[in-house]
């Protein structure tokens, strides 16, 4: 949500993204489900 109260929606995922165990999805399929997101990097 923005400063002045306007929601923004995220994008949806690029139909050339590579899913690892899980056939593709769109983002408006976990409306409503919880998500758990996992950020890791390598340094």
């Amino acid at each position: 949500m923005l400063a002045d109260g306007v929601r923004v929606h995220a994008p949806d995922f690029p139909p050339e993204l590579e899913w690892i165990g899980h056939p593709a999805m769109r983002l408006s399929d976990l409306r409503g489900k919880v998500v758990i997101l996992d950020f890791w990097t390598y340094g």
